[in-house]
């Protein structure tokens, strides 16, 4: 084939390149969830979330309201605050905070120049090796956006203010549809693979809605179920 001949065939596909790329990286700047909560099928919490990307830094908020008798918790919220980059979240700083209470604040600051976690518990600071990828309990969830669970197994590790965790979940269902929020979605169901002394975890995420999380379903070591299901969503 003549040179100027494969130049133009190059040149004009370039611009369906371009719009590939375009669409891969078109991802919400801002998203608002909200869930109920209930243990063994009693509701007894709210919660309220938001993600906004400002250029190439993002926040997240996640804030968990009681309710009756479980408001005397106060509020539990968790911020993540961090950079967006072409892998997806990297974060700097995650936050857990329950009422007022200051004995009960997690605060983990991610050093990825030089790979090293620090987690705060009271005026304790445990250090550990930062691992690419690593997420926190607020962001983990938002980067099924920016990496999809495209093998049967995924790879998780975040902290949770306290430690560092390391989750293998398993894909057990595709295009699975869930009636929702008075929505239609179609969904992907993945749970971990747990100890006997571990809680299992199961999320379902919007396969057509940026893979959101719509449902997670947590089973604790004792038995017991919660379930959070998504009731509002409205994303930019």
């Amino acid at each position: 084939m003549h040179v100027k001949l494969k130049q133009l065939i190059i040149f004009l596909c370039l611009p369906i390149f371009l719009l590939g790329a375009n669409l891969a990286f078109a991802y919400p700047k801002s998203i608002q969830l909200e869930y109920d909560v209930a243990r063994n099928g009693e509701q007894f919490a709210k919660v309220k979330e938001s993600f906004t990307q400002n250029g190439k830094q993002y926040r997240i908020q996640s804030v968990t309201k009681g309710l009756g008798i479980y408001a005397l918790l106060g509020e539990r919220k968790l911020t993540s605050t961090g950079a967006v980059t072409k892998e997806g979240l990297k974060p700097s700083r995650f936050e857990l905070r329950q009422g007022n209470s200051a004995k009960k604040t997690l605060i983990a600051n991610f050093y990825w120049a030089k790979t090293m976690l620090n987690m705060q518990v009271k005026d304790e600071i445990k250090t550990e090796k930062l691992e690419p990828g690593t997420q926190d309990l607020a962001s983990y969830v938002y980067q099924f956006m920016f990496n999809p669970p495209i093998k049967d197994e995924v790879k998780v590790t975040l902290t949770t203010g306290k430690k560092l965790n390391h989750y293998n979940y398993k894909v057990l269902e595709r295009g699975l549809k869930l009636d929702i929020a008075k929505t239609s979605f179609k969904t992907l169901h993945i749970s971990n693979e747990v100890a006997a002394s571990e809680d299992k975890k199961q999320l379902w995420l919007a396969e057509d809605q940026y893979y959101l999380p719509v449902r997670y379903m947590l089973t604790d070591e004792d038995g017991d179920n919660f379930e959070q299901t998504l009731t509002k969503i409205h994303v930019e």
